[in-house]
Formats: C-alpha cells, structure tokens, sequence
C-alpha cells in the first residue's frame, strides 16, 4: 500500500481596525512611533475599579467587514473573557468574544491551484482587544536568543477583528492567496490599513497533515493540529506552511506521532520550532464579561453598512475587463487597490482610452511613485491632467517618447500648460492638419524614394520608416509614430 499525505490548512487572522481610540478606553491607537507605556491609562493596563466602556465605531467597522465577507450578522452579541496569564496581557485575560460571534457564516473566493476559482468559507468574524508587545533584548530584535524581555502596554486595548477560517486551504500557495485577498477587502473597505510588518495585519496558521491510501484516498490517520504564530508578510504565511508540512510528513512517515502544540515561525532560519502545547477552548475558562452590556446591532445600522460598501475587487475586476475592455492582467492590476481603480476610472471618465490609460498608469504612474516614495491620494498628476496627455497621445498630437518628458514636468509640480513647452512641445500639440502638412512636404521633397515604395521597390517597409523618420524629425517627437506612418500609407496610396 502506498500513502499519500495531504495538508489541511486554516487561517486566524487578526486584523487591528482604524479606530482613532481603543476599544473599550479613550487611548490613541497611534502607538507606532510613541514612547513605551504612554498611550495608556487604568483601564487598558486592568487595574483595580476600571470599566470598559465599548467603542461604537469597532463595532460598525467589524459589521461592515462582516458583510463584505457574506458573514450573517448577529443582532445580539456579547463579549467574553479569555482567561490565560501571560506578560502582554496585564488583566490576565483578554476581552473577547466566545459563542456568540458579531459574525459568521460567510465565504471568499481565491484562485485555487488548479486555476479555478476556490471558495473559503469563513467560520467567523469576532471583536477582541489587542494584546501589547514584547520587545526582546536580543540583537536582532527576536525571542530567540534574548536574555530577558520588556512589555510595551501601548498596542493593549487597539480593536481586532480575528477572521476565522475554515480548513478549506489546501496548499501553503493556497493559504498566501487567501491573506492576501483578506488583505486586500479590509484595505477597500477602510477598515484596516491591513500592514503586516507594522503588525495592523497577523496571521495564525493551523496545520495538519492526513495521512490517506493513495489508491481509494480512504483517510488512515489525521495528524494533530499545529499553530503557528510570528509570520509577518504574505512570503513568511508561505514558507512557514511550506516547512511544517513537510516537518509533518515526515514524522508521520517515520511512524512517529504529533502533539497539538503551538510553533513560532523563525523566518531568519526558515524554521518552526515549538512554543508550548496548544490550549483547549476550556483552558480559557471562557465566562461573558460582566462589565460589558450585550451588544444590539440594529437594521438601521446592518441597512446603512450594506448601502455603503463600495465595490469590491474581484466585482471591480471582472467589470473592468467587460466595460472597458481592459485585458486579465490590467484588469486585475487597476482594480488591486481603491485608490489605484478610483485614479483609473476618473482617467477614463476625463476621456482617456482605457486601455492606454491602464499602460500609463502601470508604468508611468508607479514609476514615479516608487521612486518618489509616493501614495496614489498624494500623486502630484491628477487623473484628468494625465487624461488630457495620454489624449494628446491617442490623437496622434504627441510621441510617446515625448509624453514621457511632458509627464516627467508634471510629475515635479508643473502644470499640463507648463510641462509642454518645457519638454519643446507646443501647448496644443500637433493638429491633424499640422502631421498632414508635414507629410506632404516630405513626400514632396522626397520623390525618388516615393517613386520606389509605389513601383514596389520597398517589401520590407524599410523606405515608409525613413519617410515616418524625417517627418518625426520636422515634428520635434510631438507627433505620433503610427499615426503619421498611416497618414504616409494613405498618401502613397492615392497616388498608385
């Protein structure tokens, strides 16, 4: 009999909401940056006769997640205490919530590794409390190798809303698709800046490996669960899934047996290795919160949250690709990030081609902002600046090559009317009129070369280039290349 061992993966992830208080304090949630232990007060350090008092915004922002990922609503909801001792946590528990999620239910769909779409059902989405950090004394920062550790409260308190999965991801390329798209729905929605390495987006990862009859793929053995914590971009989810599952094989290969135990990613070493065993839902001692009154989300609230959903990505995409006719990958480029759909479509909207548009914006556009270090709300080119150029352009009023100059002025600040002058373009362009009389004059001035592409001494096209060059020439780059070697193919034409 041979064995076959397949992976079964689910996700926890832990997204910190962008609320400009925490969640049951008046503390700032702008920690990164701040002093240890400053945005603090009695009730997010636990300390004796504090009350929570819940921040209404967590709550709307989690429902509005909620219905973007199909979760069902609960209208009554309530929040639990999540007992375990450990530094970051200065109460000994966590405010949580246990069996009684603000959702659940829902589902999200990934590109599965067949290339079809595959659907990941979400088991819930809850509110909790963050937790604070521990900063460790060792060199680079790590738990590893550290000889003591400090704890800094100022992350306690932030609001989370923790997405649970189900263990429908297959594979760790699986897993890395489905955070990203996570990702990518809580950044469209505004309800998290979703930054991994700033720690605004975690990931959990729970793993095991069954063991099957590679014949009748009758289930022989289902290995024990492992979590793995400490991943902090979209590659590290992907090799640390990678690693354990063939840590996990291996074991079960060798007749060895698992523990449900928890594991800490070492991304510098590409390792797991184990934290501590895994907890039970009963090792929390769950009870509800007493100084938190049960949460009531009303149909006011559910009807005004699901009218205010923008479009989401995958519907962005898929109506980019039929309405403008934009091909898989621009569609799916210019929809990856609101700013970036909102900056395309007012392009489009100024009179832009899309598909021209897209181009500029993909390179044009990123070029710059990358080396500027530059956010698409603060581009110094706004949408219908950079309309009336790729315009210029599509008109044949404009090379390309000199669009890159007149944009590269508009990139630094300049005006559209400024930037064409200083790229040795006129104001206006070109006119049609303006290409046809250069093309006249140089057919004109050049006869014999005309005489041999209309006897048929040009098969290659080579002559038709040396006319599209030397009208280029006359127009100082500001006409465009195709347009004026159709206008010369016309011309020449008329005289046959």
């Amino acid at each position: 009999m041979t064995f076959r061992y397949i992976p079964v993966i689910g996700l926890e992830i832990h997204v910190q909401l962008s609320t400009a208080t925490k969640i049951f304090c008046p503390c700032s949630t702008d920690y990164i940056g701040a002093e240890p232990n400053t945005n603090v007060c009695p009730v997010c350090l636990g300390l004796p006769g504090s009350l929570p008092v819940l921040n209404k915004r967590a709550v709307e922002l989690g429902v509005r997640a909620g219905l973007a990922l199909s979760c069902t609503i609960r209208n009554h909801t309530v929040f639990h205490r999540k007992n375990y001792f450990y530094p970051d946590l200065p109460k000994a528990y966590q405010i949580s919530q246990y069996d009684l999620p603000l959702a659940e239910g829902g589902e999200i769909y990934i590109p599965g590794d067949d290339g079809r779409p595959r659907r990941i059902r979400i088991t819930r989405l809850h509110l909790e409390e963050d937790a604070g950090k521990l900063v460790h004394s060792a060199a680079d920062g790590r738990l590893e190798g550290a000889a003591f550790s400090f704890v800094d409260y100022n992350r306690g308190g932030v609001p989370l809303a923790e997405i649970v999965s189900e263990p429908d991801i297959t594979s760790p390329r699986e897993a890395r698709e489905y955070v990203a798209r996570i990702r990518q729905t809580v950044r469209y929605l505004g309800v998290s800046d979703g930054d991994m390495e700033r720690g605004s987006l975690r990931v959990d990862a729970n793993v095991s490996v069954k063991k099957t009859d590679e014949t009748s793929g009758e289930v022989l053995y289902w290995g024990e669960r492992t979590e793995i914590k400490n991943m902090n971009s979209l590659r590290a989810v992907e090799r640390a899934l990678e690693y354990e599952i063939i840590r996990q094989t291996g074991v079960l290969a060798g007749g060895g047996s698992l523990e449900r135990e928890t594991r800490h990613w070492n991304d510098g070493e590409g390792i797991t290795t184990s934290m501590r065993s895994k907890e039970a839902a009963n090792d929390y001692r769950y009870f509800p919160d007493p100084d938190i009154p049960p949460i009531v989300v009303t149909e006011e609230l559910l009807e005004s949250t699901r009218n205010a959903l923008p479009e989401l990505p995958w519907a962005k995409e898929r109506r980019f690709a039929g309405e403008y006719g934009l091909p898989e990958a621009d569609a799916a480029f210019m929809a990856e990030s609101l700013p970036v759909a909102l900056y395309f479509e007012e392009c489009v909207k100024n009179g832009a081609a899309p598909l021209r548009a897209a181009n500029w914006i993909r390179t044009e556009v990123f070029r710059v902002m990358n080396e500027k270090g530059l956010s698409m709300d603060s581009f110094p080119v706004k949408p219908s600046v950079l309309a009336e150029l790729v315009a210029l352009v599509e008109g044949g009023k404009l090379s390309t090559t000199v669009a890159r100059e007149v944009f590269a002025h508009l990139a630094e600040g300049r005006s559209l009317k400024d930037a064409l002058p200083a790229a040795g373009a006129s104001p206006g362009g070109l006119s049609a009129e303006d290409v046809e009389k250069m093309v006249d004059r140089v057919l004109l001035a050049n006869g014999d070369v005309v005489e041999e592409i209309r006897s048929g001494r040009d098969p290659k096209g080579k002559k038709i280039k040396f006319l599209t060059g030397l009208v280029m020439k006359e127009a100082r780059g500001q006409a465009d290349a195709a347009a004026v070697s159709g206008i010369l193919e016309r011309r020449l034409g008329e005289g046959r």
